[in-house]
């Protein structure tokens, strides 16, 4: 028995039992590779996801290991999308290979306790109203699992979602690509980036030691998922080129295509799914990874809340409803970026017109906030119209009665926080019977002298706010009860009070 099961050690898996144990609560990860892929899928963090893995201390290491590039990745337009003056502490995509990222995520569940079990594979799951009971198989035999919630976070032919019968809607791959991480022969005989031939073209990305190529593969076979072979992968080259490049010394070869769907739901019951198990899309702009990292920050709070019985009864339906909407995002702006990249005269004018947009340095600003998820806002109550409110809040400098820190460091902790910035001690009685789940700090903001008080929620998200003009706690009550449920027993009668 544990608390919850997740299916699949990926990235989403290993940052959701962090999150999860930082919380306490028991959780085993099933991961049916006996070992870590020898391959790398991908090689890029966003800046959405850097910000959120600063929240928990999780990116400096990340960032020192990388290699920053000051523009994020879009297919399609003969523009470059700049990051510098966008919303976000890490003005930067980082190149670090998926590898490695899983390594430094896996060493942190498992210092924070979690139990990861390689070369289990659940093969059965079934559910009612108090557990799910999953049915997973081993070498040595089979066992049963039983968890209060299981979540999948295995993929994009996740055995979750079909186990359990989520709908999973959305356009079959009508376009098939080959990639392969080989060695050129004779490297000096194909450049970096695309080279256009008669058949085609060849887009080639430098690896250490190695060179990952992507080409179309014109010519499928019925069954998609067919292996890929070093001698296919020849011979589209060659086609697209027009001429011979000896490839050899295949570490890695796969087929992918720009089906895009996405999960009706992304919770059923007690069953939840997240990263590619609820949503898959077209590679365009290097985006996979960060967005499965995003569903799991915004799912780990909010299950380990429910799990223990401090969560509001609608809480874990804010999932769904804040993810499936970030998840409809990514798709369309992967699918447009396939458009633009393949795009013919007809669609010209817009290829144009997009192009002229991305050249202004507003435009360029909010393309790049769009397809990296750093304009991902949540919808709070009450709502303002303030800039902050529902997005990440900056990693403001504080300084408070233990010296100096910074925002990121107040939530490593994994609860909510309410920062108090005026010094006075009525934002504090206010709150007060919620301070068994909300830390209640009293801090200066040299920086923004106009906020006088600001509610995060665990991820780091603006839940509520007061600025100068607003002399009174208004919606701060409503906020704290939205995300964290009623104030405490004790405290009830007087917060009440206070409200009123």
């Amino acid at each position: 028995m544990t608390d919850v099961l997740i299916v699949g050690a990926g990235p989403a898996g290993l940052l959701l039992a962090s999150e999860l144990r930082l919380a306490g609560v028991d959780t085993v990860i099933v991961e049916r590779h006996a070992q870590r892929p020898d391959f790398c899928r991908g090689f890029n963090l966003n800046a959405r996801a850097l910000d959120l893995l600063a929240r928990r201390d999780l990116s400096a290491r990340l960032v020192d290991e990388g290699w920053q590039v000051p523009h994020a990745a879009f297919s399609g337009l003969p523009v470059t999308l700049t990051l510098a003056g966008t919303h976000t502490d890490h003005p930067y995509s980082l190149g670090i290979p998926q590898t490695r990222v899983e390594e430094l995520l896996e060493e942190h569940a498992l210092g924070r306790g979690a139990d990861i079990r390689r070369g289990h594979e659940l093969r059965a799951l079934e559910q009612d109203s108090e557990s799910v009971t999953a049915t997973v198989t081993t070498s040595d035999g089979e066992y049963r699992v039983r968890a209060a919630y299981l979540v999948g976070c295995d993929g994009g032919r996740s055995t979750v979602r079909k186990q359990a019968g989520f709908a999973f809607p959305g356009t079959e791959a009508t376009q098939f690509s080959l990639l392969g991480d080989v060695e050129l022969a004779a490297p000096e005989t194909l450049p970096f980036g695309t080279t256009t031939g008669p058949g085609g073209t060849v887009f080639v990305i430098p690896r250490p030691g190695y060179v990952r190529i992507i080409t179309s593969d014109r010519q499928p076979p019925a069954d998609k998922n067919a292996p890929v072979t070093l001698g296919l992968l020849q011979t589209a080259v060659d086609d697209a080129l027009g001429r011979h490049v000896e490839l050899r010394a295949a570490r890695w070869l796969t087929r992918f295509g720009n089906a895009a769907r996405q999960a009706a739901e992304y919770t059923q019951g007690r069953v939840i799914l997240a990263g590619d198990a609820a949503h898959i899309h077209p590679p365009a702009g290097a985006i996979g990874v960060n967005v499965a990292l995003d569903d799991a920050f915004n799912l780990g709070w909010k299950l380990a809340a429910t799990v223990r019985g401090t969560a509001p009864a609608h809480l874990l339906d804010t999932y769904h409803a804040e993810r499936h909407t970030a998840g409809a995002h990514v798709l369309a702006n992967t699918q447009a970026q396939v458009l633009l990249g393949d795009a013919n005269d007809q669609l010209k004018p817009l290829t144009d017109l997009l192009a002229r947009v991305a050249g202004h340095p507003a435009g360029n600003r909010a393309f790049a906030e769009t397809i990296t998820g750093l304009d991902t806002r949540y919808p709070m109550r009450p709502d303002t119209d303030h800039p902050w409110l529902g997005r990440l809040a900056p990693d403001l400098a504080l300084t408070t009665g233990d010296g100096r820190t910074r925002l990121a460091e107040l939530l490593a902790s994994g609860r909510g926080l309410l920062l108090d910035l005026t010094g006075g001690s009525a934002i504090r009685e206010s709150a007060a019977g919620w301070a068994n789940r909300v830390d209640l700090v009293t801090a200066a903001c040299p920086d923004h002298p106009e906020l006088h008080a600001i509610l995060l929620r665990p991820d780091g998200h603006t839940a509520w706010l007061r600025t100068a003009g607003h002399h009174h706690a208004d919606g701060l009550h409503q906020a704290l009860q939205h995300w964290y449920g009623p104030a405490a027993p004790s405290d009830a009668a007087s917060a009440e009070t206070l409200h009123s």
